[in-house]
Order: C-alpha cells, then sequence, then structure tokens
C-alpha cells in the first residue's frame, strides 16, 4: 500500500484488506469515527491512556522476533545473463566490501585499547599500589571494573594481577573479587559497539539487549560468588586443588592468529610497552612514557673509537679489546618520535579510533542488510538458530558455547567475539536467546586462552599466573552452571529484553546503564571502601537491601499481588517521577540539543487516511 496520495486521490481498497480491517475492528471494539481530510498520523499515546493504533502497530507483533528480510529485487530467473554477471559482481563487491571493514573494524578496537591505556595506564597502576584497599573484595571488585574499563583490556588487567600476586604484593584470597571485576569490566566494549545501532528502533531494541545480556549475566555471577568466595573461599580453594592435581612446565604458547593479521597495519600507527603498565603497579616503573620508542636491538657490537674505525667514527665499531653493547633499533610507527605526552596521543587516537570504528560498524550493517536478503538470510538463519531434533534439542545451547568458546580461542579476544556478534543480532540474523550461549562460551574462550598464556610465564611467576587463570575459569564455569543449566533460571535473557524495550523507546536509558554499571556506582562503591568496612556496610547494606526488596514487591505484584498489603500492591501512590520514567524523558527532552535524547522517529509510524482502518471501515466501497 502506497506511503501518500498520488493526484489528490485515494486507491480503492481491497475486499482483502477490509476483510483483514473487519478483523482487526472486531478484535478492538466499536469506535466512533469519522472521515477527516488529510493524512492522519499514528503517534504515541501517553501512559492512562487508550488508543487503537499501538495495538495495531505492536500488539500482534513479538518486538523481540526476527525481522523478514524480504528480497525486494528481481529473482536469479528473471534475469538476463549480463544482468546475473552484475548481480555476482555486485555480491563479490559487497563481500570484499564487508571483510574489509570487519578487518579495519577489528583493528579501530585494538587503536581503541591503545588509547584507553594511554590515557588511564597511571590511573591504572597507582589504584593497584594501595594494597591496604585491595584488602577489602568490594573495593578490589570494583578495582577490577574501573582498571578493565579504563585500560579496555582484560589480559593487561589479569597480567597486572598475575604480577603483583607473583612479587607478594597481593594475596591469592585478595586477587578474586579483582578477577570477578576484570570479567565485568570487559562487556563494556560490546555496549559501546551496540550504540552505534541507536538510529534504528528495532535494531537497536536488539543490539542493546544483546549487549547487556553479557553485562547482567556478569554481574548476577558476582551478586552471588563475591559473599560465598568471602565466606569460604570455594573459587581459590579449587584453583589451588587443580595446581596442586597438575605437573606443569613453563613453555607453552597460545595461538596469537588475530594479531598475526591485524599487527602490520596497527603497528604502523602506535605500539605500547604494556609491561610498563604492571612496573607502575608493582613499582618497578623505569619508562615514564607507555609509547615505544626502541623496538628490537642488533649486536653485540662495540663501542668506542679505534685505529680501524677511523678518528671520525663514533659509536659502535666492531674492536676486540672494547666492551660489547646491543645497539637499539628505532620504531618506526606515527608516533615514534613524537614530542607530544601520551595523554595528548591518547586523546587523538581515542577521536580517531571511535570515528573509524563507528563508520566502520554502520558500513557493516548497511552491507548485512543488503546482502542478507531472501533466501541468503533464510540460510543463514536456519544454520545459526537450528536446533537438534527432539529429544536433544537441548544440547544446541551447549554446542553454541562450544563454538563461542572456540571462536574467541581463534580470535584471542572476547572483545572482538562479542563486538562482531552485536551487529548481527541487531540486524535480526541471530536470536538473542542464541546469542546467550556464545557469549557464555566466549567467556570460557577467553579464560582457556589466558591458561595458555600462564603456561608461557617464567617458572617464578608460573604457579601465580596458572592459578589465577584457573580462578578466572571457575568464575565463568561456575557462572554457566547457575545462570543457563536450568532453563528457569536463564534470568539474564529476561532481563536484558526489559532493557532493550526500555532503550527502544528511551534512548537515553543505554547512556545511563553504561555510566551507573561501569563508571558512577563502581567510583561510589570505591569511595566509601576507602572510608572503611564500617561506612561502606552503613552505606551500602540498606542500599543494597532496598533494592532488593523493590524487586521482590516487583514480582509478586505481577505474580502474586494477593500475598502483599493493600498499599503495595501497586505504585500508584509513589510520585511520577519515582515510578515513571515519562517525568525524566520530557526533561532531558528540553536539556538535549536536536532532541538527540528522545525516542526515534520510527517510533511515531504515518500512516495515511486510507491506511487507517477506521477512516476505511466508515467508507462505502
Amino acid at each position: 500500500m502506497p506511503n501518500s496520495l498520488t493526484g489528490g486521490q485515494a486507491p480503492r481498497p481491497t475486499l482483502d484488506t477490509v476483510g483483514l480491517v473487519n478483523r482487526s475492528l472486531g478484535n478492538a471494539g466499536t469506535r466512533s469515527s469519522g472521515w477527516v481530510p488529510g493524512p492522519t498520523y499514528l503517534t504515541p499515546t501517553p501512559a492512562g491512556t487508550s488508543s487503537s493504533a499501538p495495538a495495531l502497530e505492536e500488539g500482534d507483533m513479538d518486538p523481540w522476533a526476527l525481522p523478514q528480510l524480504k528480497d525486494t529485487g528481481q529473482s536469479w530467473k528473471e534475469l538476463s545473463v549480463a544482468g546475473r554477471l552484475l548481480r555476482v559482481a555486485i555480491g563479490f563487491l559487497k563481500a570484499c566490501g564487508l571483510l574489509g571493514s570487519l578487518y579495519i573494524f577489528i583493528c579501530s578496537l585494538d587503536i581503541l585499547s591503545s588509547a584507553f591505556q594511554l590515557l588511564g595506564s597511571e590511573v591504572a597502576g597507582d589504584i593497584f599500589k594501595d594494597s591496604v584497599v585491595l584488602s577489602n573484595p568490594v573495593a578490589g571488585l570494583v578495582i577490577g571494573v574501573l582498571v578493565t574499563v579504563l585500560v579496555q583490556s582484560s589480559s593487561t588487567s589479569s597480567s597486572i594481577v598475575v604480577s603483583m600476586v607473583a612479587s607478594k604484593l597481593l594475596t591469592v584470597r585478595a586477587s578474586v573479587p579483582i578477577i570477578m571485576g576484570v570479567n565485568v569490566g570487559t562487556s563494556i566494549t560490546s555496549t559501546l559497539v551496540s550504540m552505534a545501532q541507536s538510529g534504528d528502533r528495532d535494531e537497536f531494541r536488539r543490539a542493546f539487549g544483546g549487549s547487556a545480556v553479557h553485562g547482567i549475566f556478569n554481574w548476577l555471577t558476582v551478586l552471588i560468588l563475591l559473599p560465598l568466595e568471602s565466606a569460604v573461599a570455594p573459587l581459590e580453594t579449587l584453583s589451588t586443588l587443580a595446581l596442586d592435581a597438575a605437573s606443569l612446565q613453563p613453555g607453552g604458547h597460545a595461538p596469537d592468529i588475530l594479531k598475526v593479521l591485524t599487527r602490520p597495519l596497527t603497528h604502523l600507527i602506535v605500539q605500547l610497552d604494556t609491561d610498563a603498565i604492571t612496573s607502575s603497579a608493582t613499582g618497578n616503573a623505569t619508562n615514564s612514557s607507555l609509547i615505544k620508542r626502541w623496538c628490537g636491538t642488533r649486536g653485540p657490537t662495540t663501542t668506542g673509537n679505534s685505529s680501524n674505525c677511523g678518528a671520525a667514527t663514533l659509536g659502535p665499531c666492531p674492536e676486540r679489546n672494547s666492551s660489547a653493547t646491543m645497539e637499539q633499533l628505532p620504531c618506526h610507527h606515527l608516533f615514534a618520535g613524537t614530542t607530544l605526552t601520551d595523554l595528548a596521543v591518547g586523546f587523538i587516537l581515542l577521536a580517531a579510533s571511535l570515528l573509524v570504528l563507528c563508520t566502520c560498524l554502520i558500513l557493516i550493517v548497511k552491507l548485512l542488510n543488503s546482502m542478507l536478503r531472501g533466501r541468503v538470510a533464510q540460510a543463514v538463519r536456519t544454520v545459526i538458530n537450528a536446533d537438534f531434533p527432539f529429544p536433544f534439542g537441548w544440547l544446541s545451547g551447549y554446542l553454541a558455547i562450544l563454538v563461542g568458546a572456540g571462536l574467541t580461542f581463534v580470535l584471542q579476544s572476547s572483545s572482538v567475539f562479542t563486538a562482531a556478534i552485536v551487529p548481527l543480532l541487531g540486524v535480526g540474523v541471530i536470536s538473542l536467546e542464541r546469542v546467550y550461549p556464545l557469549l557464555l562460551g566466549s567467556n570460557i574462550g577467553t579464560t582457556t586462552t589466558a591458561l595458555l598464556a600462564a603456561l608461557a610465564s617464567p617458572s617464578n611467576t608460573l604457579l601465580s599466573a596458572i592459578q589465577v587463570a584457573l580462578i578466572h575459569f571457575f568464575f565463568n564455569l561456575a557462572g554457566i552452571l547457575l545462570w543457563y543449566m536450568v532453563p528457569v533460571l536463564r534470568l539474564p535473557i529476561p532481563l536484558a529484553k526489559r532493557f532493550g524495550d526500555l532503550t527502544a523507546r528511551y534512548r537515553w536509558v543505554a547512556v545511563a546503564y553504561l555510566l551507573l554499571s561501569f563508571l558512577l556506582l563502581p567510583l561510589a562503591a570505591f569511595g566509601l571502601s576507602l572510608a572503611g568496612d564500617t561506612v561502606l556496610a552503613a552505606v551500602g547494606g540498606p542500599l543494597v537491601a532496598l533494592v532488593l526488596l523493590v524487586a521482590l514487591v516487583n514480582v509478586l505484584q505481577r505474580q502474586r499481588p494477593a500475598w502483599l498489603p493493600r498499599p503495595l500492591r501497586s505504585w500508584a501512590w509513589l510520585p511520577l517521577w519515582l515510578r515513571s520514567l515519562e517525568p525524566w524523558d520530557r526533561l532531558l527532552s528540553r536539556c538535549c540539543p536536536c532532541r538527540a535524547c528522545s525516542p526515534p522517529q520510527a517510533a511515531a509510524k504515518e500512516a495515511h487516511c486510507y491506511d487507517n482502518p477506521e477512516i476505511l471501515a466508515s467508507q462505502q466501497l
């Protein structure tokens, strides 16, 4: 049906359309209406009012269902030989563009991580120096989150913990909450990637829900295991038993497939000395800058002047009686000889990498939308979302966990894997129920690579590195046992859908979630932990109890309202700003320029008079 009037005349409705309208009106009830010249528009209705438009728009459709990506072009049989050759050539160019965009996207993630390390390396090192604060489990958890957010690399954060444990600056028990925080902080990358799809309401709902399910899983696991670890230390005990049962030898190396592909490009832009962050945390810092200036040595050579070198020759020269030295080779990257500070270079790389990252992500989404049409989309969906036949359908999720672990093991980066999954979820290729086990497998995959990397550690730090890697592995394995083994307990999925629905209506909720989960709340908890355990318990305890009580009342209001006292069966007695986001949305809509925080325009779909079922039913055929 067209979307605009042509020549001032509306097309005559067909019998199928009228039958559909009559059925819709029969389900919605009898309403009075009259014909109004000109177009009418379906707009969202405020809370407390009723309208037939939202019911017709979303009433019978699940917003989380995979969309139908229909092929609007000609079929293959209808094309001529030249048309078929042109389609093949265009498809090949699109595939090359998709692979190229994905490659630049992965490289920009690496540069983004380098930018965050330059911006937050000194802060990250200083945070780890205070061993008194680290002895507090809550403070250790918050420090793990903040440091991973600052350096954008769970591997760097884990290496700092390993070095501190090996240097006796940190005990194994104190390192467990930090490892939990590292696991939470690494989920921020997929959340940042999902923000690039905020232009389309449905795509943003799915993309943000997929990124949120990862963070929700990590936070729920922390809420269960952190008190348990503080009480009886099960993760430390399990890692110690596994370490005692295994006979380990140093010398293993983790595969580095992805770095081999991206290093030729990223090393032309910037190279960092990541050991400087670890040295800063352990108090052995020797270099004030993270930017590498020397990338190798040549030698051995000798220094000094001799008759063989000539009187005018300075520096290294071959002489048997002189002292042997190693000549350092300069690095060849964009910032090798720069006079800028690390902070200035970090801001430059941050702005450039975010620009390239968003551009590549938009290109990837557009190319996926244009390529995944008709039979191609159906084939891809069938393969990715397929289940085993009854009675082995429950094995499909566990196979997805293995696939996620294997792909993360090959890519050597859980951030890259999750960032690549989010756009696919946004365009509707993969469902949230299938993304969930893939992300859980990614958590397992990144711990297996950490185990192999720990095997390559020197003999003096081998046991500490292995035990920290085992703690990380057991933490994620316990999370799978808690929140995936029993289907009823897969709470991250409905919670992520709730967050996705909220962000589809209020886009600023995504920014609020990002700031609260990974910055403001961790900073507040860290500040309270500095004041002491008593202050932290006195302030944080009642707040946590209040949040749990509100969540319990909300569940009982939906499931068992008769169990509650009459005043608690609804929140109508509270002020509107305490029980609804509408006042906050109106406030932010006035404050934000260009209505950047208002709901997407797709929320108000246009429908002309001949698309309105009430108008259509009132006319005579």
